[in-house]
């Protein structure tokens, strides 16, 4: 070009990029991304809403059909004040001065408690879990507190579209029981458990169409002292029971549904039985059926360790007592039992006592079977129900009561 240098005119021309349409403008194109991305996570936050409120609803349809059928069982709900929230992941209802009325049960009774909540997933609003706050009061209705539970975590759960359940369930931590002695303010404890867990599911069947139940029962440390001086000492404690034969599970006293099982020709299968107490372990598995009576027919086949340290726990005095009763003719209001023999010659009872139990005991070890639990040497013998009467091997050790 005229005006410039060889040397120049023989570098390369710099050549102009023409700019792409919509290049000016690239701050416009983030807003839109942004704009858009906004849009989004309004409509999943509404969409959010929608769903808690939805769920909400299913789950406060659900503890009120819970709570209707209970009603008819005879089981009356009721709270002083509720309120439901916990949005937005979980729904909370809450009822303040929580209290029911037992009519099914005879005689009738009530039970208070100062806070009840129950909660229920957004994705799962058909099961519902409920948190009892300590302490519980039981008594007669119409009368004053008989019996205190306290626990220091208590859970309840149900699963399920009501009026059937598919599976529920209890869980209690530090738990006891106590029965209030008239107005001294003074207590005897009934039951005490570091831990307690109940379960009950559905394994075959329907609900409504001849279900099989299991029920797991878990114990840790639990001592009942007024019930049974085996129970006087802390347990732990496992039983794994299936029936079979129920029609359904709406809402019915218990005594009709073992009629029912009765009728139908049902069972009690005991899968699995372990108590461990610090001096006597007893394993076992059985089938048991009711009769016509109500009461219990069966054999469940235990495993015992310590049978020397068992034998003195089931009664063996008491039944000695009531034969020396009948022998000399005392009065059925005022026993005498083992203490007659000390009349005649003192300790003459504890020598009688001691000779009954190694006696009683040399037999069962003749009777059962040599095995091991847990490397341990024990006793295998029939733990046999007739009627209701309950027997170890052939020595008679108590009575179950009728189930209807």
């Amino acid at each position: 070009m005229p005006g410039e240098s060889p040397l120049a005119m023989m570098r390369p021309q710099r050549q102009r990029i023409p700019q792409r349409a919509g290049a000016a403008r690239p701050r416009r194109g983030r807003g839109r991304l942004w704009a858009a991305t906004a849009a989004i996570i309004v409509v999943l936050a509404l969409a959010w809403v929608w769903l808690w409120f939805y769920a909400a609803s299913v789950a406060d349809r659900t503890l009120a059909a819970w709570v209707e059928r209970e009603n008819a069982a005879g089981r009356v709900y009721s709270c002083g004040r509720q309120s439901i929230g916990g949005f937005p992941f979980r729904i909370k209802v809450q009822c303040t001065d929580a209290a029911a009325e037992i009519d099914s049960n005879q005689p009738p009774y009530a039970v208070s408690a100062k806070d009840v909540v129950v909660h229920a997933a957004v994705y799962h609003p058909t099961l519902l879990v409920g948190d009892i706050a300590a302490p519980l009061a039981l008594a007669a209705q119409g009368q004053p507190q008989r019996y205190i539970a306290n626990w220091s975590r208590a859970r309840v759960g149900v699963q399920g579209r009501p009026p059937f359940p598919e599976n529920a369930f209890a869980t209690f931590d530090q738990a006891r029981l106590d029965r209030l002695d008239g107005g001294n303010g003074g207590k005897t404890t009934l039951f005490a458990a570091e831990h307690a867990f109940a379960q009950g599911r559905i394994v075959s069947g329907s609900p409504n169409d001849h279900p099989v139940i299991e029920v797991l029962l878990t114990l840790n440390a639990a001592t009942a002292p007024t019930l049974h001086p085996l129970t006087a000492e802390p347990i732990e404690g496992n039983v794994d029971i299936v029936l079979r034969g129920l029609k359904d599970l709406g809402p019915k006293p218990w005594a009709q549904r073992f009629r029912e099982l009765q009728a139908a020709g049902g069972s009690i299968e005991i899968k699995q039985l372990r108590f461990d107490r610090p001096d006597t372990t007893v394993v076992g598995a059985g089938s048991l059926h009711i009769n016509a009576n109500g009461n219990l027919d069966g054999v469940i086949s235990v495993a015992v360790v310590g049978i020397d340290q068992l034998v003195p726990l089931i009664g063996v005095d008491q039944m000695i007592g009531r034969g020396l009763d009948r022998l000399i003719g005392a009065d059925p209001a005022k026993p005498r039992g083992l203490g007659a023999l000390d009349r005649l010659l003192p300790g003459l009872s504890d020598a009688a006592r001691a000779t009954t139990n190694a006696t009683l005991t040399d037999n069962l070890k003749k009777m059962g079977q040599p095995t091991e639990i847990d490397k341990k040497p024990a006793i295998l013998l029939p733990l046999r129900f007739s009627d209701g009467l309950v027997y170890l091997g052939m020595l008679p050790i108590g009575a179950a009561p009728p189930l209807f």
